[in-house]
């Protein structure tokens, strides 16, 4: 049986003639009629081409893999206790799962705070990310949680003034960093400049640190959704021009003539603008760490992709010789901008096995006396399940999970509600059954309305949005970490989960669940 869905999909607005009778090899429906109007994949790439590529329509969307990939983290079970406690009193009255510590510190030096354990990975310059931006900003703010400024945002922006190649003011990177700062509560979470390719060549690192107060950088190697660069569509000619002039991968040319009145005629509606691919090597990765913390980048940080396990071995002896202070690895399956459709489904190390690639490479160096980076880990997490999961399937250097579809959903419910209520005086019926204002329909706006005073209304709903899900996750956590009995994060353990099936048992080396606590069990019984 097939477990990727070929040649339709509602990413691509792609459907087949029939819904039944299609070929599991192909995707093709099972009898090709000529005389269809062409809704396939096939069909419609006969009439629009390469647009049929990406996910679709763009602007307005983020995407994930249909693939069922043969193992998740469903095959995982979390393991309870009626005995003890670890990290508080092993005293009714006090184990309590509100008394469970969320809280942690990352970096060499542990310097930077963590609400709970949580990072949102590069949100770059995606139509999405940018109209989200100043709910994602204060959100992740207000809730205690570092938040990464992805790539292109520099070169995308009209208004950035370069200087001999080099960034010397960008309004847009100005505006993300200044916002996140401004709502940066007691010193948690931290706000990321991240830089691709481009990026690096036009210094915006060097510029965010000098000029912005950025104290944390990363150096991006990939992602989870693609193994190519990031990518953009563009609808103005204009821009499109302008982007080939910053040097830029621009399809088709804006400058070609025949390209020029092919666009103005309709005939296509949107450019594609494309980054180009790292060339990494040991040398050069050691060395701009080096010039990052020389120039003041008090931490630096390392996001890299699903790609094979010797580029994830490679990221992982690179972090522990640069020493770098953040490692976060990408799974395959799941992107928030226009990721190619069927690169985000069918390239990639999945979830499950690349975290137990990563940890066990990760022990390797441990058991070897090399510094071990602390690791974040994404990949479809949206749950506190998965959450504890993803923490135990790598402890103890799993550290945070990355989370993006997830907590932009969440601004974008709450920025839609926000709007009903500004816009149109009136919510849709679903929503009436908690009231009709911010007040009665978001459960945390009481809280919040205590800590801002006043600033409570300068805080867009979509921000709100975003802490009333974080919270639900903190509570969730909570009471996962409760039953487990471990009430902080360092005491969780690979042996809080355990797998339910051999297949997972072998890949990830958590005790099947017929296996688990074996030892202990013998001597409970022959006692």
């Amino acid at each position: 049986m097939s477990i990727t869905k070929l040649n339709a999909s509602a990413a691509t607005l792609t459907k087949n003639r029939t819904e039944e009778a299609i070929s599991s090899l192909s995707g093709m429906c099972a009898t090709c009629v000529d005389g269809c109007i062409g809704m396939c994949e096939i069909g419609k790439s006969a009439y629009r081409g390469s647009e049929i590529i990406y996910p679709q329509p763009f602007g307005i969307i983020t995407a994930a893999a249909e693939k069922n990939y043969p193992l998740d983290l469903s095959l995982f079970t979390i393991l309870g206790t009626a005995v003890g406690a670890e990290g508080i009193a092993a005293d009714s009255d006090k184990a309590i799962f509100p008394a469970v510590d969320l809280e942690s510190r990352i970096g060499r030096d542990k310097g930077i705070k963590v609400k709970q354990p949580l990072i949102v990975p590069g949100l770059g310059s995606t139509a999405i990310a940018t109209s989200n931006w100043a709910e994602l900003a204060i959100g992740c703010a207000i809730s205690g949680i570092p938040l990464t400024i992805g790539e292109n945002i520099c070169g995308m922006d009209k208004t950035t003034e370069i200087v001999d190649g080099r960034v010397v003011y960008s309004k847009d990177l100005e505006w993300r960093v200044r916002l996140y700062q401004e709502w940066q509560q007691d010193g948690y979470g931290a706000i990321i400049v991240q830089a691709n390719v481009e990026d690096t060549r036009l210094g915006i690192q060097e510029y965010a640190i000098s000029e912005l107060d950025v104290e944390v950088v990363e150096i991006k190697w990939g992602q989870g959704a693609k193994d190519i660069g990031g990518e953009v569509k563009i609808g103005d000619l204009k821009k499109a021009q302008f982007l080939k002039s910053r040097g830029y991968i621009v399809l088709p040319d804006p400058t070609d003539k025949d390209v020029i009145d092919a666009f103005e005629n309709g005939s296509f509606k949107e450019f594609e603008r494309h980054s180009r691919v790292g060339m990494v090597t040991e040398e050069s990765f050691l060395n701009r760490v080096e010039e990052l913390r020389e120039i003041g980048a008090k931490y630096v940080f390392l996001k890299t992709g699903a790609y094979r396990p010797a580029d994830l071995a490679r990221a992982v002896k690179y972090s522990s010789k640069a020493e770098i202070d953040l490692l976060t690895v990408d799974a395959a399956g799941g992107g928030t901008g226009m990721s190619p459709w069927r690169m985000m489904n069918e390239w990639g190390v999945p979830p499950v096995e690349i975290f137990s690639l990563l940890y066990k490479y990760l022990d390797m160096l441990a058991q070897n006396g090399e510094f071990v980076p602390d690791v974040a880990i994404a990949g479809g997490f949206t749950l506190e399940d998965q959450i504890f999961k993803g923490l135990a399937l790598g402890a103890p250097y799993f550290k945070l999970i990355g989370m993006a579809r997830a907590p932009l959903a969440a601004a974008m419910v709450g920025k839609n509600i926000g709007k009903w209520i500004a816009d149109e005086g009136e919510v849709p019926v679903y929503f009436k059954q908690f009231g009709s204002t911010v007040e009665e329909i978001f459960v945390t706006a009481p809280e919040l309305k205590r800590r801002f005073g006043t600033r409570f209304d300068e805080i867009p709903t979509g921000a709100i949005g975003i802490y009333t899900y974080l919270e639900r996750l903190a509570q969730g956590q909570r009471q996962l970490m409760c039953g487990s009995r471990k009430f902080a994060l360092e005491y969780i353990t690979r042996d809080d989960i355990a797998a339910l099936t051999k297949e997972s048992a072998e890949i990830s080396g958590i005790s099947y669940v017929m296996d688990a606590d074996k030892e202990e069990v013998d001597k409970i019984l022959e006692s």
